[in-house]
């Protein structure tokens, strides 16, 4: 694989509870173990286990009376509590992550869980994302025309699913078509094979939204990091008034200082500029077809 290449990771649904996804995103063993059919072990005691104390309680009751039947009970209770004790926490917890992860199967994508052409496209579509959030005009709060931090996470999080349902498709697709077939008889699995096609055009192209927007937001950072240097320069642009009116005369010096000010405002001009477009690209983003219709 070429090293520049991006490599996808794991989607969670935004709409998550905190918890839940700290634990499902902290426990990358626990959610490949259900993607390969693992199932939990029951949180409480085993059926058999319960049949086996009911029945001793009922002996107990049935020789030596209440009396016996309540210190029993009470000895079975001390000894499933000393047992809890004794667990290893380790396994405890381990245990815990593999039912959180079971009971949210539906709401996290595994790189495992896509084809190759729509691991390809989660892949871009979560390094565009990352441009943006980690931008510093994302972190100046510049892009202010959506939320960020809201939309595009919901936003890869459709496009995982989109592309999770088309993997699971075009697999049933290839078992279903067979590969050798005459061409009169290829034509009549041309309107399938179209819709599939159709269907990986539009997620290719919500990613290429996204990347546009990532450029945009790229671009804005780099004159926002010359727009704040120029700052700096600005505050600064006396002492170089006085050394171009020190070493020039008077008519030679002032078409120089009179540029400083220009580029500083030519500067600004293309800051602005930039920032617009950077906001246009992402209204086009959220304005663009929903996912679900696409």
């Amino acid at each position: 694989m070429d090293p520049r290449t991006p490599v996808p990771k794991l989607v969670l649904d935004p709409s998550l509870p905190p918890g839940v996804a700290r634990t499902l995103r902290t426990s990358p063993g626990a959610l490949h173990a259900v993607r390969a059919g693992a199932v939990p072990p029951p949180a409480g005691p085993s059926p058999a286990a319960v049949v086996a104390v009911t029945v001793s309680l009922i002996a107990a009751w049935v020789l030596t009376g209440p009396w016996g039947m309540f210190t029993l009970g009470a000895v079975v209770t001390g000894l499933v509590g000393v047992r809890a004790l004794a667990a290893d926490p380790e396994r405890r917890d381990a245990r815990r992550r593999l039912r959180v992860a079971a009971e949210h199967s539906a709401r996290f994508i595994l790189p495992e869980d896509l084809d190759e052409g729509c691991r390809d496209l989660l892949a871009r579509a979560q390094a565009a994302t990352g441009d943006v959030l980690e931008s510093e005009v994302h972190a100046a709060g510049l892009l202010d025309s959506i939320d960020n931090a809201i939309t595009l996470p919901a936003e890869v999080w459709r496009l995982g699913e989109r592309l999770a349902d088309l993997t699971r498709t075009r697999a049933e697709h290839e078992k279903i078509v067979p590969r050798d077939l005459p061409d009169d008889v290829a034509e009549i699995f041309t309107p399938y094979d179209d819709a599939l096609d159709r269907a990986l055009r539009s997620l290719a192209a919500r990613v290429a939204t996204l990347e546009e927007y990532a450029r945009e937001v790229r671009r804005a950072d780099a004159v926002y990091r010359a727009h704040r240097r120029l700052e700096v320069l600005r505050e600064r642009t006396p002492d170089y008034e006085r050394l171009l009116a020190g070493t020039a005369e008077d008519r030679l010096a002032a078409p120089h200082i009179d540029g400083l000010g220009g580029q500083a405002r030519e500067v600004e001009r293309v800051f602005h500029r930039s920032l617009d477009e950077a906001r246009r690209a992402g209204d086009h983003l959220i304005s663009h077809t929903p996912l679900t219709a696409a």
